[in-house]
């Protein structure tokens, strides 16, 4: 944590995620207590070393056991057009006023495909990507997006998304890809 502050030259870092599961398949909350390791960084938090605190691959229990030690800012999951587990999660924390800031929201390694994504993004003129990017954000006013890229077409790609407009029928046809 110092070295982190150090190299940063910061006197504090503004969010930390604990990250906690991974399970079998590397991305799935792992059932058990996080209270212990919480516990180690909201003390880190009341040491003025951490502004907020965070918690990635989680389940719903554990994010409700972090919250009984320290406020949490933000959950941290797999979740996307494809992978939608947390639906429940989401309207949970988006009434807490929680951000959730899904990872893998492109797929990860194995990125998303599927017709209804393709016949969508065709329909607006825009990239499948954008679309699926454009679909989260229209999920829950507390998603944030953090896709990462390692191209400027891509990264275009990705900005184009967010001000696309979806309408209730590319809704509904995006959401049948999750079921």
């Amino acid at each position: 944590m110092h070295d982190n502050l150090t190299n940063l030259g910061l006197d504090a870092l503004d969010v930390v995620n604990l990250r906690v599961g991974g399970g079998d398949d590397g991305h799935s909350a792992v059932p058990g207590t996080i209270a212990e390791q919480f516990a180690v960084l909201a003390q880190l938090q009341k040491e003025g070393l951490i502004k907020h605190l965070g918690i990635s691959t989680v389940s719903a229990e554990q994010v409700a056991e972090a919250q009984s030690i320290a406020p949490v800012v933000c959950v941290q999951n797999f979740y996307n057009l494809a992978r939608r587990d947390d639906d429940d999660l989401i309207g949970s924390l988006a009434a807490q006023g929680i951000a959730y800031v899904p990872y893998f929201p492109l797929g990860g390694f194995t990125p998303l495909q599927s017709g209804e994504l393709t016949s969508v993004a065709t329909r607006l003129g825009a990239a499948p990507m954008g679309v699926a990017l454009a679909w989260l954000l229209h999920r829950a006013p507390n998603i944030l997006l953090i896709p990462g890229t390692s191209s400027l077409a891509h990264l275009r790609e990705n900005v184009t998304g967010a001000a696309l407009s979806l309408s209730p029928e590319d809704l509904a046809e995006l959401d049948r890809i999750g079921s």
